[in-house]
């Protein structure tokens, strides 16, 4: 068996850690890394004693504010999240709906903000939280703007199903990017829960990419997706014009 490096190792302890599992103790962590008890004791203190991790009076281990001061820093993260915080509590304002920031993360997409009032439909969401692109607005947003052989090589699958309206299958989803890329936003229908639409529009950075994705998401019979694109593309021109980017002036002058 290949011997796995420090690095590797130490890693480990802190990829033990998730939303289902955000507490552990010294067992836990060595057996969620495939560790000796010896060696996982060894590295925990190491990184409790840096503040990567806390130790309650239990005993118990949490990820430490170190951690969190140190993803602050992270420019798709917080920075972003800074930056787009007053558009996204607008939109919220203009729907009373749920409200989510997004970026990309390989075949994943990563929620860095959301916004829910009391009467908005249930998300599985929360700030952190990762789906696979396919099934979520923002995903498509994403997955439509990413590279042609990413795309590609996501759409040849394995696409996970979470209802019976998931895509599943390549070609419905290459012509679902294709309008995303036309219309300029993404419509997904209940594809996580059978009760909820999500309407999601792209976030350019300074150069014009597609960098992020905000969303609103909606019940299923309350779908008033042609009254919330406007506000969702306001929210995400906004976002995108504070984040430094410039949309191309039209042959006549004024904005686009």
């Amino acid at each position: 068996m290949t011997s796995r490096s420090a690095p590797d190792r130490l890693l480990s302890v802190l990829a033990a850690f998730d939303h289902a599992h955000p507490a552990l103790t010294l067992t836990d962590i060595s057996r969620r890394a495939g560790l000796t008890l010896t060696t996982a004791h060894r590295l925990v203190g190491e990184l409790a004693r840096w503040g990567a991790l806390e130790r309650d009076a239990s005993g118990t281990y949490h990820v430490g504010l170190r951690l969190w001061e140190v993803a602050a820093l992270a420019p798709r993260g917080l920075a972003l999240r800074q930056v787009a915080l007053p558009y996204l509590e607008d939109l919220y304002e203009a729907t009373h709906e749920n409200v989510q920031l997004a970026v990309r993360d390989g075949s994943e997409v990563v929620y860095t903000e959301w916004l829910s009032g009391r009467s908005a439909v249930g998300v599985h969401i929360r700030v952190g939280a990762r789906w696979p692109l396919h099934a979520t607005g923002v995903g498509l947003v994403l997955l439509a703007h990413s590279g042609s052989g990413f795309q590609e090589e996501y759409c040849a699958g394995p696409l996970a199903s979470f209802t019976p309206y998931t895509i599943t299958e390549p070609e419905p989803l290459r012509r679902m990017l294709a309008e995303v890329r036309r219309s300029g936003v993404a419509v997904s229908d209940r594809q996580i829960t059978p009760d909820a639409v999500s309407v999601a529009a792209p976030v350019r950075g300074p150069d014009g990419t597609v960098t992020a994705a905000v969303s609103v998401v909606v019940p299923r019979s309350d779908a008033r997706i042609p009254a919330l694109t406007p506000a969702l593309r306001l929210a995400a021109r906004g976002i995108s014009r504070a984040l430094g980017w410039q949309p191309a002036a039209p042959p006549h002058g004024g904005d686009t």
